[in-house]
C-alpha cells in the first residue's frame, strides 16, 4: 500500500449512537479503518469502484470483486450543521455532516469534525479521518 495516506485516528470516550452493522463480508473494511486504513470493493470486471462496499459490483453485476486502499482526501461539496436530531444523537447536538468528494471518484455522506476557528464551505479541502470510540471505528471527514 505504498503512498497511501494513513488517516489520523482521533479517540471519542463513549460508544457510537447508531452503531453500524457489520457482517463477514464487511469485516476487512472495518478492521482496516480501526487501524487507519481507508479500503473499498473495486470490481475486477469493469474497473469501478464502489462505497460502501458490496460483494457485487453495483455498476456491472459482476460477482467478482477485490479490496483497494483508497487515498483520505477530497473535497467537501455539501454540509449542513444539525441543531435537531434523532433522540439517539441528541447528546451530540449540535453536528455537522457533509458530502464529501473523494479525489478517488467517490462520493461519500458523513460527519464532519469541527476544527475551532474555521468554518465549513463547499469546495475546500479535507481528510478522512477515524473517530475511535469505546465500541468501535467510525469514518468522519476534517478541514485539511
Amino acid at each position: 500500500m505504498s503512498g497511501i495516506e494513513e488517516m489520523e485516528r482521533i479517540d471519542v470516550d463513549r460508544v457510537r449512537s447508531y452503531p453500524p452493522r457489520t457482517s463477514e463480508f464487511t469485516q476487512p473494511f472495518w478492521e482496516a479503518l480501526a487501524a487507519g486504513r481507508l479500503q473499498t470493493t473495486r470490481c475486477a470486471a469493469c474497473g469501478a469502484l464502489s462505497f460502501p462496499p458490496k460483494p457485487v459490483c453495483p455498476h456491472c453485476w459482476h460477482g467478482e470483486v477485490r479490496w483497494t486502499p483508497l487515498q483520505p482526501l477530497g473535497r467537501l461539496y455539501s454540509w449542513t450543521r444539525v441543531h435537531a436530531g434523532p433522540e439517539m444523537f441528541a447528546a451530540e447536538l449540535p453536528y455537522e455532516v457533509g458530502i464529501v468528494d473523494l479525489d478517488a471518484g467517490l462520493r461519500l455522506a458523513l460527519r464532519l469534525v469541527a476544527v475551532p476557528g474555521r468554518e465549513f464551505a463547499p469546495d475546500m479541502p479535507v481528510r478522512l479521518v477515524v473517530l475511535r470510540f469505546r465500541d468501535g471505528p467510525l469514518l468522519a471527514a476534517m478541514l485539511r
